[in-house]
């Protein structure tokens, strides 16, 4: 059998090399609510803070475990986000946790509320969601270590 009579001869198309997320930005309707709820709530750091007189907006970067996640604005009078009934666009933000009962507990104490845990049918692991300020919708997934 000749090997040459069997080769398929396939363009190579090439792939850009993503190394990972970068970051999240959120434009967010009450700037200092949603740094507290960032910030104290979930536990990001504020590494940078500044407002940007030009565009009558904060912008904040903010990092979880030294990696830089969110980049968080605000700007005058910014549209809703459509966030029931789901719609078109980036539907939610995920960060994963190590302990889920736990987790909602912490934010039971700093009155967020969370929806009911369900199991990802794929997975089989625990998650929820609890809402931003702004109602953005934010999952919590349990990875036990």
């Amino acid at each position: 059998m000749n090997t040459k009579e069997n080769t398929i001869l396939v363009d190579v198309i090439p792939m850009i090399k993503i190394k990972r997320l970068h970051h999240i930005a959120i434009i967010c309707s009450d700037y200092k609510k949603s740094l507290k709820f960032y910030s104290e709530v979930l536990g990001f750091n504020i590494d940078v803070e500044v407002y940007r007189q030009e565009r009558q907006s904060y912008k904040a970067d903010l990092s979880l475990n030294g990696h830089y996640v969110i980049e968080l604005f605000s700007f005058p009078s910014p549209p809703g986000r459509l966030s029931r009934p789901e719609a078109t666009g980036l539907r939610h933000i995920a960060f994963e946790v190590e302990n889920l009962k736990d987790t909602i507990q912490i934010l039971e104490q700093q009155n967020v509320i969370s929806e009911p845990i369900r199991v990802d049918e794929f997975t089989n692991k625990n998650f929820t969601f609890i809402f931003d300020p702004d109602n953005l919708p934010i999952e919590l997934y349990e990875n036990e270590i």
